[in-house]
């Protein structure tokens, strides 16, 4: 996937946690699209050098392969980054892990300590670093990815609902630090069609969606499409805000 000139990204570079497929692919696919570079990550390097190849090969895309939560990896992501584009602009906080299922008065606390770890705490360290090695002096954006289930309560997710309750207070707070010359902003999907939400909608689809008033769930496309917003200069004035993007089901009241 080549850019297009007169883009809204031309000429900036961006990182995207989480992105060897579902909506990271098609957040970083949305700034390829647009013009931008991209540096992608996640776990597995197959996957991200097939996803990277997709994007376009290293002209527009590079990966490094690790865990979301390592300062080590972070580190290695950033300065690869800059290293190979000349700099940073954009960060895109994917990543997310929901590995329990069930009440949270039960959960396991060692899994409620990686979701808070992997979802919170690492989301703060990519932002951390990335100011200190480009934003601070030449500006930027980032986004975070929350999720509906951080604005309503959500029965059996409630642990991962919290994690995404303080990513977006985390979004709020460094939106006031970090202004005037970085904006920090949030998207809160409802059930998107990704691997990672399959177990919520597999075999089930049409009645999952019946609630929405957009009568379907989401596609990755949708996500991507509004993060690119939020990222690029449309967005000039917006900062600290979280953007709903769940086919109108907090209208109906539930998760």
């Amino acid at each position: 996937m080549a850019g297009t000139s007169g883009g809204r990204f031309d000429g900036k570079v961006a990182i995207v946690t989480g992105a060897s497929r579902g909506i990271g692919l098609a957040i970083a696919e949305r700034i390829v699209a647009e013009g931008g570079r991209v540096c992608i990550t996640a776990r597995k390097a197959a996957a991200l050098a097939e996803a990277a190849e997709s994007l376009g090969g290293p002209e527009h895309a590079i990966f490094v392969a690790g865990a979301a939560d390592d300062g080590d990896h972070q580190d290695e992501v950033i300065a690869t980054t800059i290293d190979a584009f000349g700099g940073l602009d954009h960060l895109v906080n994917n990543t997310g892990i929901n590995p329990v299922y069930g009440r949270m008065i039960d959960v396991d606390l060692g899994a409620a300590n990686k979701i808070f770890q992997v979802n919170v705490v690492a989301a703060i360290g990519w932002a951390q670093k990335a100011y200190r090695a480009s934003m601070a002096e030449n500006g930027g954006a980032i986004v975070n990815i929350a999720s509906v289930a951080g604005q309503l309560p959500a029965p059996n997710i409630g642990t991962y609902g919290a994690s995404k309750a303080a990513l977006i207070h985390v979004t709020k707070e460094l939106a006031v630090e970090l202004g005037p010359d970085i904006r920090i902003n949030a998207v809160a999907p409802a059930v998107v069609k990704t691997r990672f939400a399959e177990a919520l909608y597999d075999g089930r689809e049409e009645e999952v969606s019946a609630p929405y008033p957009l009568k379907r769930l989401g596609e990755p496309s949708d996500i991507g499409s509004v993060v690119a917003f939020l990222l690029s200069e449309d967005a000039a004035w917006v900062t600290g805000q979280t953007i709903t993007v769940d086919g109108g089901l907090l209208l109906t009241g539930g998760v």
